[in-house]
């Protein structure tokens, strides 16, 4: 199983950050439809999701008030 490539959210620029936040909030809302339905296979994944949401945001936050 190979591990996936941690991204750097610090190199990304604003309007990058936003395109990645508005992809994450979405696969969100897929998996919490799919936990609503049935069973999840990968029960971590929706809390793995939340911390790179806040990832995300607190870089928008450093990047804006600079």
């Amino acid at each position: 199983m190979a591990k996936a490539k941690k991204e750097n959210f610090k190199e990304m620029t604003k309007g990058e950050l936003e395109k990645k936040l508005v992809f994450l909030r979405e696969e969100q809302r897929v998996i919490k439809f799919k936990a609503k339905g049935s069973k999840s296979k990968n029960v971590k994944e929706l809390a793995g999701l939340k911390k790179q949401i806040a990832k995300v945001l607190t870089e928008i936050n450093t990047k804006s008030i600079k």
